[in-house]
């Protein structure tokens, strides 16, 4: 059954906010950061939060799964460019690549759940 065009909005604007907040969040100084951050790996926190931002954006942009992807795929490396810009960051390979297993992980939980809705 498809969602109404309400939920739609919501979702894709509950996607937009996530977006841009992982954007904030990500160029911040550490030291503004709630300290709760410290206490979860940081591979971890990127994967889950581009997953959570790759099932959002699937679910808003159904179809859209490659632009979706590797949409996210470019901001997670236009962040790690500016974080190493910004003197107070550090940009990270291995952050990168941490963003694209939670991309991943994201596409295919939404896709395995796609089909066995069908």
């Amino acid at each position: 059954m498809p969602m109404d065009r309400q939920l739609i909005s919501g979702i894709r604007a509950a996607f937009w906010i996530s977006l841009f907040g992982v954007v904030v969040l990500s160029l911040l100084p550490t030291e503004q950061l709630p300290d709760q951050v410290s206490l979860i790996w940081d591979k971890a926190q990127h994967a889950a939060g581009f997953a959570g931002l790759t099932v959002l954006g699937l679910m808003g942009y159904p179809d859209r799964l490659k632009r979706i992807c590797f949409g996210l795929l470019v901001i997670g490396a236009l962040i790690e460019l500016a974080q190493h810009a910004t003197g107070w960051r550090h940009g990270d390979l291995q952050d990168l690549f941490a963003d694209l297993v939670g991309i991943l992980a994201g596409a295919a939980l939404w896709m395995l759940v796609k089909h066995l809705k069908s």
